[in-house]
Formats: C-alpha cells, structure tokens, sequence
C-alpha cells in the first residue's frame, strides 16, 4: 500500500520516495533496487548528488518498469540560466538513461543571483511545455523568494521541497506552498540532519515526546516522523542505504496518530534550522562542476 499525491497541473506523485543525498555512488544502485522492490516507486536525486547515474542502474536492476517510477531531479546552481538549465536537463536525463524526467526542480533560490534562478526556472517552463519533464518545482525557497517567482513566471511550482522536520517544521513557509497550490515535499523528513551535532539529547531519533508516541503504536521513532508528515499532507524523501530502514520507512500506512499526537509533535518545533540558510548558498561558496552524461 501506498498513498499518492497529486500535483498542481493532475500529476500523480507518490507520496513517500526514496532520498539519496549523500548516498556514495557504490551503494545507491542496490539501495535503489532494494526500495523498489519493496514497494517504492519514487525516487529522489540531485545532479549535486553526483549519483544519478547509479539512480538510473538501479531503476533498472530492480525489474520495475520504467513507466512505474517517479523519478525526480535537480538542477545545481551551478548550471541555472534558461540555457544552462536546459543543458542540465540534458545531463541528469543522460546520466539517468532516461527521455523524460518525471518533476525537475532548482536545487536552491540562489537570493544573492535570484535573475540566474528566474532564467533557471523559465528553462524548467519550456522543459514542461515541450514535454521533456512532467512537472517542475522548486526547492529550499522561502515565502519572498516564491512571491517575487510568482511574479516573474507563468507556471506555478508543483513542489517546494523543503527542510521540514519535528524540530523544524517551517509553518509560514508550509503556508504559503499550500496557498498558492504548492506541495510541501520534506527533505530530512524524520530529522537526521539533528542527529549530525554528535548531540543525542537534541535529536529527533531519541526525543521522548517522539518515543512515547512511537512506543504508543509499536512503531518506531521514524515511523512516527513519517506518518506525522504523510498526515500533514507532506511528500517525504527519507533517506537510507540499509534494506531493513529502507523497508520500514516504507511502512507507515497501516496507523494513524492521533489528534493530540500530531499536536504534541507539532509543539517540538525549535526554529532552529539545520541544514544551511538560503541566502548561504552563493556561487562562490557552493558552485561545482556537473559533469557531462
């Protein structure tokens, strides 16, 4: 079992997909295989990521047709500008063996160059109106930058993936994705970027609120993150390279939480965000090379 979302323009996206930032190449082509044929059918990569090759063997190796996977990827910002972005397009397709890409979203809002970001994002709009991709969005935008996106384009974003967690669960920027018809899609979506601190009593994986929940319904912690997100109404992008994570991220469909559960998580917000600030991603601290096909 499964639950599907969908999109802004009648696209169907699987709701829970597999994230493989950070994955080493070596190891994303089994943990690919593995999601797929444990009921995944959505998968999450970047050309940052440096794997989509091994994304695209992996599709492959599983047996599930082609037709049957989501496959969504990202344009660095490296490569934004309407030509550049129509090139990545090429490159990330090429790598990952594929004509058409099922959701083709920017990486980052690039603030300090946002008219490179704009002539990105028109690039993504000729990409939809030819065919090539299926949808477009975005990711790591705050409220400003999608007003000043909503004025400079034509096509509304069908995602704006975000860091959304228990401890960072961004209710302002949310807000504005639903009002305009955008689907929150989470990255870190059970908090694994709290756990990096090397400080265990700020993580989410060892949190009591969250624990108790968990013990509540036989599950565990990342269940609970998972399903709190799902009823939400959130797509997730869990990552992990190991079958028995892999598997039990993928079952969250057979419980609810409660009303004052899903409260009592939203209460852990902190604010506190984990991964970097958007106005923190520049060309020149974080440009690199995206490789040919």
């Amino acid at each position: 079992m499964t639950i599907d979302l969908t999109l802004n323009n009648g696209v169907v996206l699987p709701a829970i997909g597999l994230g493989v930032f950070q994955t080493p190449p070596d190891v994303t082509t089994d943990a690919v295989a593995t999601a797929l044929q444990a009921g995944y059918r959505h998968i999450d990569t970047a050309a940052a990521y440096a794997n989509e090759r091994e994304v695209g063997e992996g599709i492959r190796r599983s047996g599930i047709d082609r037709s049957e996977v989501f496959i969504e990827t990202k344009v660095w910002i490296s490569d934004y500008g309407y030509d550049q972005t129509l090139h990545a397009f090429d490159k990330s397709a090429g790598k990952l063996g594929v004509d058409q890409l099922d959701l083709f979203i920017l990486h980052q809002a690039l603030p300090g160059d946002f008219d490179k970001a704009i002539q990105a994002y028109r690039a993504l709009e000729k990409l939809l109106a030819d065919g090539r991709v299926r949808a477009i969005g975005v990711s790591n935008f705050m409220v400003e930058h999608l007003e000043t996106l909503r004025k400079e384009s034509t096509i509304v974003p069908a995602v704006n993936q975000i860091e959304v967690h228990p401890y960072f669960s961004q209710p302002e920027v949310r807000k504005a994705n639903s009002d305009l018809g955008i689907l929150t899609q989470a990255w870190s979506p059970i908090g694994g970027i709290t756990s990096y601190r090397g400080d265990a009593s700020t993580s989410t994986f060892t949190d009591p609120v969250i624990l108790g929940i968990a013990g509540a319904h036989g599950k565990s912690a990342a269940q609970v993150m998972l399903r709190w997100q799902l009823q939400l109404g959130h797509s997730v992008i869990p990552k992990s390279v190991r079958p028995v994570r892999i598997r039990e991220n993928f079952d969250v469909f057979d419980f609810d939480l409660t009303a004052d559960q899903m409260s009592a998580i939203d209460a852990l917000d902190t604010g506190v965000r984990g991964g970097p600030a958007p106005e923190a991603v520049t060309l020149e601290a974080f440009g690199r090379e995206i490789p040919e096909a």
